[in-house]
């Protein structure tokens, strides 16, 4: 049985709907003001709300704003119900994210097709929601303990052979057994390092006060951070050779270095794990429209549009017909840092064709 609240200070119109909702098999709850409203909606989580603009206490914009501040609440579909019939009120709920707006009168049945056609949308979400869900179950469970164990596997491996058998071991030998232990051990600091990053930025990213704080630093030398980061990656990756620099705009862009660096870092090291070798990574910046533009292209793996859209933590694509390092970290690492400084994030790609990604982060305020 679906639940249904609805917020009205006309007492009769209020029960002739509870009435009407009830004969129609939903679960009804009402509330004779807004901020009563408001407190039913969250203790009872309906599935659906419809609520007057004009009452005592809160009025109809007032709850929508104070429910969709609130995540638990926040997805609720929401129906304004009201007497207003201009424009501007129907744009103002539209715009503050109501999902539908009935006026008075109005007739039972198309109350009744407003709803329905509320829920049905809902379950569409719901769904997808959940085919989310279950991708990103089946990510972890292939990718996650892959990720771990190959590295620790290594660690244990060689470790154990040299604890064991070194007395009978050349120098060389264990040299080359220190290596494997070092590189493993590398990749696995790697992976919590991304880990962590990622949470920091969730949690940043849900303070008000810290994003602010970011959103306050200025780098002077984007240019000279840009083209040193990528040399670098490229030298790790013995990718020299391959990559073209187009970095012309030497600006003070808002953003914190350190942050700078890792947004460059994510990007370059996809384009290079996605790319042959012998092909080119072309890295270009310049000024476009009061924000600075950086793009990183390669010709590579590339991806298809779903898999674009499902850019997330421990989303890594193709796992089972290419064997690559990694659980997704990269993409959404980049993309977090570059909301959190008020810029956007864009990918475009054509599988075993290209994968161009574009940032655009706000230039820094003139002193």
């Amino acid at each position: 049985m679906k639940k249904v609240l609805i917020v009205e200070d006309n007492a009769s119109l209020r029960k002739d709907v509870v009435e009407m909702l009830s004969y129609e098999g939903f679960e009804v709850y009402e509330a004779e003001n807004g901020r009563i409203g408001v407190d039913i909606a969250r203790r009872y989580l309906p599935d659906l709300i419809i609520c007057d603009i004009m009452m005592p206490e809160l009025d109809g914009y007032g709850v929508l704003d104070e429910l969709q501040d609130d995540p638990i609440t926040a997805t609720i579909p929401f129906i304004f119900l009201t007497a207003k019939t201009d424009r501007y009120s129907n744009r103002q709920a539209q715009g503050m994210g109501a999902n539908a707006f009935v006026t008075k009168p109005f007739e039972v049945n198309n109350l009744m097709a407003v709803i329905r056609a509320q829920l049905k949308k809902q379950r569409a979400y719901a769904r997808i929601a959940e085919k989310s869900l279950d991708d990103l179950r089946e990510n972890i469970i292939t990718s996650v303990p892959h990720e771990l164990r190959t590295p620790l596997t290594g660690i244990l491996g060689f470790s154990d052979m040299l604890v064991t058998d070194s007395d009978s071991m050349s120098a060389s030998e264990i040299q080359e057994m220190a290596q494997y232990i070092h590189d493993a051990a590398t990749r696995l600091y790697r992976l919590i390092e991304k880990y962590l990053t990622y949470a920091q930025l969730k949690i940043t990213l849900t303070d008000p006060a810290q994003v602010a704080k970011m959103r306050g630093y200025v780098i002077d030398d984007a240019k000279v951070v840009i083209e040193n980061e990528v040399l670098h990656r490229a030298q790790i990756a013995q990718r020299e050779a391959d990559v073209q620099l187009d970095v012309h705009d030497q600006e003070r862009v808002a953003i914190r270095e350190e942050h700078l660096k890792k947004i460059v870092e994510e990007l370059i090291d996809n384009a290079f794990k996605f790319s042959e070798s012998g092909t080119p990574v072309k890295v270009a910046a310049t000024v476009q429209e009061q924000m600075y533009k950086l793009s990183i292209h390669d010709q590579g793996r590339g991806m298809k549009p779903e898999q674009i859209a499902q850019v997330g933590a421990y989303m890594q694509f193709g796992r089972i017909q290419n064997e690559y390092p990694g659980i997704g970290f990269g993409l959404i690492i980049a993309r977090r840092i570059v909301e959190l400084h008020g810029g956007e994030l864009v990918i475009d790609s054509r599988p075993d064709e290209y994968t161009h990604v574009s940032v655009a982060i706000p230039l820094a305020k003139k002193p």
